[in-house]
């Protein structure tokens, strides 16, 4: 009985510790989904933090129809979604041609793409500003640093993925007749898919939450994605902030039905990193 009771000590612990910081995680959901149901008066009213006394649901009529958030909205689906297929497909060819191929600058290479991850984009603004002129108020103004940022992580984690699939795998597809390329689009992408599901997940996070690169690069209304569009609903005299919670619900709902649809995909890739450690 005494073996039993310490046993469960440490699961009850666990489970308190779990459970608290479950929610300390889900308060923030919590808080933007009660504060985008009250009014001006109610916010600042002294009721932050508690449940909506008069709820109002028109927040999200209003959002819909007195502002341009879906237009935003689908600015910010467009970029993202073509930001993670170029993405994904430029990582995984360059991570197989460092992993696999034979050349003697493949570890150049390589290095050269971690380096990119310690250039903060506050340190190639003015330089992107400057080439991306041409391209200026288009997708492509956003699309293109949003890849060429997302690249050098994306690379990172595939390598350590790649290093893991068996080589005779590829050896066999050659004798098999099989090129290079039916063996990186028929084999070795498909075995990446848990790891390109985490890649996928993390580009659509700094994609779809960049705000600094959209305000400097996009003024016209028909291009703003949504982080911009949801800055703009801030009024310069009077401000409705149950108005701009909605919209950040609005903004954040892609996000948890991302993360949803591929969540066993991560869990996976992590497991496979776990394995190989």
């Amino acid at each position: 009985m005494k073996l039993k009771t310490h046993k469960k000590k440490p699961r009850i612990v666990r489970t308190v510790i779990l459970i608290i910081v479950a929610v300390i995680q889900l308060f923030p959901l919590y808080w933007m989904l009660t504060f985008s149901l009250k009014g001006n008066s109610e916010i600042f009213g002294g009721n932050i933090l508690g449940l909506p006394k008069d709820w109002r649901w028109d927040n999200y009529a209003n959002v819909f129809n007195q502002t341009n958030i879906p237009k935003y909205l689908m600015n910010s689906i467009i970029v993202t979604a073509i930001t993670i297929v170029f993405t994904l497909l430029l990582s995984a060819m360059v991570t197989y041609a460092i992993v696999r191929l034979k050349w003697f600058l493949s570890k150049t290479v390589y290095i050269l793409f971690l380096v990119g991850m310690m250039l903060p984009i506050h340190a190639v603004l003015l330089p992107l500003f400057v080439n991306l002129k041409p391209v200026m108020n288009t997708y492509a103004a956003l699309i293109l640093p949003y890849v060429a940022f997302a690249m050098p992580l994306s690379i990172l984690i595939m390598v350590g993925s790649l290093e893991g699939i068996p080589r005779e795998l590829e050896e066999a597809a050659f004798i098999d007749g099989a090129n290079i390329y039916k063996i990186f689009f028929n084999i070795i992408m498909p075995l990446l898919s848990p790891t390109m599901a985490t890649v996928a997940i993390l580009t659509f996070l700094s994609s779809w939450n960049e705000m600094m690169l959209a305000v400097t690069f996009i003024s016209n209304e028909s291009f703003k994605t949504i982080t911009t569009g949801v800055l703009d609903m801030v009024g310069k005299y009077s401000t409705k902030w149950g108005l701009i919670g909605a919209g950040l619900v609005v903004a954040t709902i892609p996000t948890i039905i991302m993360y949803i649809l591929l969540s066993d995909n991560v869990q996976k890739s992590l497991a496979a990193g776990a394995v190989k450690g």
